[in-house]
């Protein structure tokens, strides 16, 4: 993903998308379930284990959303002094972000999203224990997040509520839902989103 010649950020916009959609999986196939499993040896509730893990998954975009927009603004800022064309500024400020996705300071946002957790009242964590436990799972979302603002069009996870209508387009149960509620109960992995289309679909628990 970083090795992109200049000027050609939107010239590798697809084959970057296909990219991050396929991590974006792979995260939830792999870390998801490796948190999941090193949680379930100090907490026994399985719910609670999972809304841990979808928090984590929602800070990390917040985290590396926010990251991405100051590191925009410095690199157009520094740019800018000297930039000439032919490209836009805007072209230019892209395609260096593209190029130097190793300085995104990944570590910063994985601290924020710990930050968030440990004040966040839906979840919670024995004393003894910290989230830095998974933070593998929070370092990869960062990432790929940080990745995926630099799309055009950005992608982005889905809002969701506990207590919503569950939605066919943006979820896919887990097993052990009721398949007769309509509400959810709560969410396990966020839906991948373009602009306001489900790319890659969520999980969520529905119960009445």
């Amino acid at each position: 993903l970083k090795n992109c010649s200049p000027g050609r950020a939107r010239h590798t916009n697809a084959s970057r998308r296909a990219c991050l959609i396929a991590r974006f999986g792979d995260i939830y196939a792999r870390e998801r379930l490796d948190a999941e499993t090193l949680l379930r040896t100090y907490i026994s509730d399985i719910e609670m284990v999972q809304r841990i893990i979808y928090i984590a998954a929602v800070e990390s975009f917040h985290a590396a959303k926010m990251a991405y927009r100051q590191f925009k603004i410095r690199v157009r800022e520094t740019l800018s002094l000297g930039h000439s064309g032919p490209e836009s500024l805007e072209d230019a400020v892209l395609d260096y972000i593209v190029r130097h996705e190793d300085l995104y300071d990944v570590q910063a946002s994985v601290n924020e999203v710990i930050r968030s957790m440990n004040i966040n009242p839906k979840i919670s964590f024995p004393p003894e224990i910290d989230f830095i436990v998974i933070s593998t799972l929070i370092q990869e979302l960062c990432r790929v997040a940080f990745s995926m603002q630099t799309l055009v069009p950005p992608l982005d996870i889905a809002f969701d509520t506990d207590g919503e209508l569950f939605s066919e387009t943006k979820y896919h149960r887990s097993f052990d839902s009721d398949f007769t509620a309509a509400l959810v109960a709560y969410h396990v992995w966020p839906a991948l989103m373009e602009n306001d289309v489900v790319v890659v679909k969520g999980e969520a628990v529905t119960k009445r």
